[in-house]
């Protein structure tokens, strides 16, 4: 396999940005991939995972590489090298890659897979918080699935089409995708493909999003007619789903605190063709008190730690910080005591977050039950990214009685 100069260079100014800047890594991606428009599928893929994967392993590439956490451009390279004997890439004689030790590589990478926090790339703390809430049998088998490479999972926009139709037309622009058993809405991509190109993103066809993403809305146990509250709805991915189980009939109101998110909604909204939904900024506890006791179904899709989800966003891994965790948790809990207060008596909520920890789900139910005895549990359902290969989820279903 031979490396191209231009890509490998957009790589290395990708990861200072990353690291030195703070940048995003999913953003940082999307501007490194317009970097240069001769290149094909196969370049933009290199550039992509490779940034990915320095991100994800980015403490094991340290320890390897001596670097620590200063991202010079000189330990950037550091860290490439690694990366690239370990991926089996032949290096070319650049001035960058000279005198690069490479047995002393694969010797140190074959020493550190006896030390968890090295071998799954982690830190400490990260470490220590998830085997005191899952054991660390269950949070060595989760974190292992946690740093593989997401799959492009789409969801089909059944106000549009179906997903057999939909799988055909993406065949015809080139992208192969299977169905996913036990997900109805759900296509698998056969390929990594830019799909937002396609003629059938465009017509709004599918939205991309996990496939335990995609259990959520359906978790909600919505009917056409009803009037649903999605109080965290941010851009929205989970409030079109329901539109189209809804199909489009009744009334959605996505509220969020961050007017910026929901100008993203109206826009996806428009693409998806539904048309029964309205948003409300979350500014004053007012917009709360007039909604008071009114919906049928209320979605609480929560703030949290997002450790279900480091497979797509491995960067999160080394910005969260445990002051955060702490924090997230006293907001969930508040935040779940607070819209309950939305639904009517004989109305559900369903409580969900992208993360595996006991205490941000099952621990959070359990306390508001207990100071709301007017609520009880219906179900709830645990998505391990370990049993599954997707993204690690928590829902569960209450509902209101009195």
């Amino acid at each position: 396999m031979r490396l191209h100069r231009n890509l490998v260079f957009t790589v290395v100014d990708a990861i200072k940005l990353i690291f030195n800047e703070g940048e995003y890594a999913d953003k940082v991606v999307q501007k490194a991939l317009k970097r240069d428009a001769r290149w094909g599928a196969r370049d933009r893929k290199f550039v992509a995972e490779t940034i990915y994967e320095m991100v994800r392993w980015k403490r094991l590439y340290n320890e390897i590489a001596g670097t620590k956490s200063h991202y010079s451009t000189e330990n950037v390279w550091k860290n490439f090298a690694v990366f690239a004997i370990l991926k089996g890439y032949k290096l070319p004689d650049w001035n960058q890659l000279q005198g690069v030790p490479e047995r002393r590589i694969k010797g140190k990478f074959d020493e550190l897979q006896k030390v968890r926090v090295f071998k799954e790339s982690i830190p400490d703390w990260l470490d220590e918080l998830a085997i005191k809430e899952l054991g660390e049998k269950h949070w060595s088998k989760e974190i292992t699935a946690l740093n593989m490479q997401a799959e492009v999972i789409l969801r089909t926009n059944t106000l549009r089409t179906n997903k057999a139709s939909l799988r055909k037309k993406l065949a015809d622009e080139g992208i192969a995708t299977t169905f996913i058993d036990g997900y109805p809405d759900a296509l698998k991509l056969v390929e990594r493909a830019n799909v937002f190109k396609t003629s059938c993103f465009k017509d709004g066809l599918f939205e991309v999003q996990d496939a335990s993403s995609q259990l959520v809305a359906a978790f909600l146990d919505v009917k056409p007619g009803m009037k649903v509250i999605d109080t965290c709805a941010g851009a929205g991915g989970k409030t079109l789903h329901l539109a189209a189980l809804m199909e489009n009939k009744g009334n959605i109101i996505a509220t969020d605190i961050y007017e910026s998110k929901l100008k993203k909604l109206k826009i996806r909204t428009r693409r998806a063709g539904v048309h029964n939904v309205t948003t409300k900024v979350l500014d004053s506890t007012k917009v709360l008190k007039k909604m008071k006791g009114t919906a049928d179904r209320v979605l609480i899709d929560a703030p949290c730690s997002g450790i279900g989800v480091l497979k797509r966003n491995p960067d999160s891994k080394w910005k969260l910080e445990p002051a955060f965790v702490e924090n997230i948790i006293k907001t969930q809990a508040e935040i779940l005591e607070n819209y309950s207060k939305l639904v009517k008596v004989g109305g559900k909520l369903v409580y969900a977050t992208c993360s595996i920890l006991p205490s941000e789900n099952e621990k959070q139910v359990k306390t508001f039950l207990k100071n709301n005895p007017n609520f009880t549990i219906i179900k709830d359902h645990k998505v391990s990214p370990f049993k599954t290969g997707y993204d690690g989820f928590y829902m569960a279903l209450l509902t209101c009685n009195s």
